[in-house]
């Protein structure tokens, strides 16, 4: 990891910023609403970053010298500890497809306001979410719930791998549309991920 990180010559103002220290955590990359365009960034500050690939698709497209075939790749990253990051990439090799996905999904990471929000739980520890979320993409609506210690993760196969990347352990789950499309169901959990960010915790209302 340390040689990864001398090595890297940033290339944007973020990067320069984190590179010389002027930011030193990623709370206050996210924080500072500028898009993260190198994931190296990432990186930086998360070294324990995981990434599990959720599906690969074959895509064709028919142009004016043929058919042209590319694989697609959906992605998640997370450190399993309150980050995570969704991308997707195309490419005629899939071993180049997964690296764009992994690109992509490092520069849309996001911070997961974890809690324990269930009525039947008052543990004050973070293995699920402060509150009930939703989240969609295409025609998947997911809506996840805050459950108490020991439930687990109550939901389809894709969204659980979302979930234990950012750091959930506990999630009543329930969704609408056609979750068997993998893109759609795992974009639409991280949707509804990033949908506590929007919670307001202590404020006025």
């Amino acid at each position: 990891m340390p040689v990864e990180k001398i090595e890297w010559i940033p290339l944007t103002g973020l990067g320069r910023k984190v590179a010389t220290g002027e930011i030193t955590n990623i709370d206050q990359v996210l924080e500072s609403g500028r898009p993260i365009k190198e994931p190296q960034i990432v990186d930086f500050f998360l070294p324990d970053l995981q990434d599990e690939v959720l599906d690969i698709k074959m895509v064709q497209r028919m142009t004016d010298s043929g058919r042209r075939v590319k694989f697609r790749a959906v992605v998640v990253v997370g450190n399993k500890n309150g980050y995570i990051g969704f991308g997707q990439g195309k490419d005629v090799q899939v071993g180049d497809a997964i690296k764009k996905a992994i690109f992509h999904a490092k520069t849309n990471l996001i911070k997961v306001q974890r809690g324990c929000g269930s009525w039947e739980c008052d543990c004050e520890s973070v293995h699920s979410i402060p509150i009930k979320v939703q989240g969609s993409a295409g025609s998947v609506r997911v809506t996840l719930n805050p459950a108490p210690q020991g439930v687990g993760l109550v939901t389809g196969d894709i969204a659980k791998k979302v979930l234990e990347l950012a750091g959930i352990k506990d999630i009543w789950a329930s969704s609408r549309g056609q979750t068997r499309t993998t893109i759609n169901f795992a974009k639409a959990t991280f949707n509804a991920l990033k949908a506590t960010n929007m919670i307001r915790i202590g404020g006025n209302e």
